[in-house]
């Protein structure tokens, strides 16, 4: 940082798995904590004055909202969520004390690809799952279809990784004014989509059937989680502009 002058600092790197963390936490908390504290270490000693850290709508866990805002409560469930909301606690506490502003960005399911090279490979999201079902002809597992939404499949908020990538953008030029030290923003597109109009999404843009197979709940799982994305539209002028079926048109194009 001291010899390329340095004056903004994005910080993406993390682990992000549940189930991973669950089975190792200490892994979870070496990589989104302790490393995360060596990055805004040399922050603060070199004297950068911006930082945008990557979080996640899991610092919220199982909240029982509609629409979740930047103030509900934030209790994750998980070693993953809570590394993330230690993280944002790090980030704030340090800006206040030495002076630099930063941003901490709650994503929601972020999906879609831009380029076939940088298509995620992982499958453990919906998004990509029902994409990987149908080009293998593998049925889609759906957990419960009589909670209280349009179509009894839970509801959630979609987010291409492009609207992901100009969040960033928007939240470090914002970061260049004056203001409090530390701002929490929710990205997503503020509008939820059920498990039922992921898969039909995925039909359209393959032009394939996606077998759905009922089963129970599972615990834990809301109904719905939509974000409320009116800060970010206020304060940095940010809002997603892509929609589920060009999410998923995306994810399918890198994939196929």
């Amino acid at each position: 940082m001291e010899r390329t002058a340095v004056d903004s600092v994005i910080h993406l790197a993390a682990k992000k798995q549940v189930g991973e963390s669950t089975r190792d936490p200490l892994l979870y908390y070496a990589h989104n904590i302790d490393a995360l504290a060596n990055v805004v270490s040399a922050v603060s000693s070199v004297g950068v004055p911006r930082v945008v850290f990557s979080s996640t709508a899991a610092v919220y866990g199982e909240t029982a909202e509609t629409a979740v805002a930047e103030e509900s409560s934030t209790t994750p469930i998980n070693p993953y969520g809570r590394s993330k909301l230690v993280g944002e606690w790090l980030l704030a506490d340090t800006a206040r004390a030495k002076g630099f502003r930063a941003a901490s960005l709650r994503f929601f399911n972020v999906a879609g690809a831009s380029d076939a090279k940088l298509a995620d490979p992982g499958v453990t999201n919906l998004v990509p799952i029902v994409v990987e079902a149908a080009l293998n002809g593998r049925p889609v597992q759906i957990f419960g279809d009589d909670y209280p939404t349009p179509d009894g499949t839970c509801v959630r908020d979609y987010v291409h990784v492009e609207d992901v990538a100009s969040a960033h953008v928007a939240a470090l030029d914002h970061l260049t004014g004056a203001g409090d030290p530390h701002r929490v923003f929710n990205i997503g597109g503020g509008a939820g989509s059920s498990v039922r109009d992921v898969i039909s999404a995925v039909e359209a843009a393959s032009g394939r059937q996606v077998e759905a197979r009922v089963g129970p709940r599972r615990d834990g799982d809301p109904a719905s989680v939509v974000a409320s994305v009116a800060r970010a539209n206020t304060e940095i002028g940010w809002a997603a502009h892509f929609s589920l079926s060009e999410i998923v048109s995306s994810e399918w194009a890198a994939r196929a």
